[in-house]
């Protein structure tokens, strides 16, 4: 398993931009598929998006699909999550976690951050 550490959230006004990042931990970030989700007030956590090892592969949930990037650089242990036009309902905790291969359901990811708040006014 790896250690991660979120960042990067905060309050942005509705169609606002922010790029959220992990740190990870360990020598091995870069055998491990990285992915982001997000979990608002009185709802499951939801998948945003992952990213493979090598970077070369991206998933994205249909609901920041177009609007998102998924980035990592694995020099510096480090997974980023750029998201534009926010709206009100991208609003809740983003964690990170690390999974052996990319995927878009939580079950596969076994290690997680603590989570960073992001909060859009309207």
């Amino acid at each position: 398993q790896v250690q991660l550490v979120e960042s990067g959230g905060g309050l942005v006004q509705a169609g606002g931009s922010l790029r959220l990042s992990c740190v990870a931990s360990g020598r091995t970030f870069s055998s491990y598929a990285m992915g982001w989700f997000r979990q608002a007030p009185g709802k499951e956590r939801e998948f945003v998006a992952a990213i493979s090892w090598t970077g070369v592969r991206t998933r994205y949930a249909n609901s920041v699909q177009g609007r998102s990037t998924i980035s990592r650089d694995n020099a510096v242990n480090t997974v980023y999550l750029r998201m534009n036009s926010l709206k009100p309902e991208d609003a809740g905790v983003y964690y990170c976690a690390a999974a052996r291969a990319i995927s878009t359901d939580a079950a596969a990811f076994d290690s997680w951050g603590q989570g960073t708040q992001v909060t859009v006014s309207s």
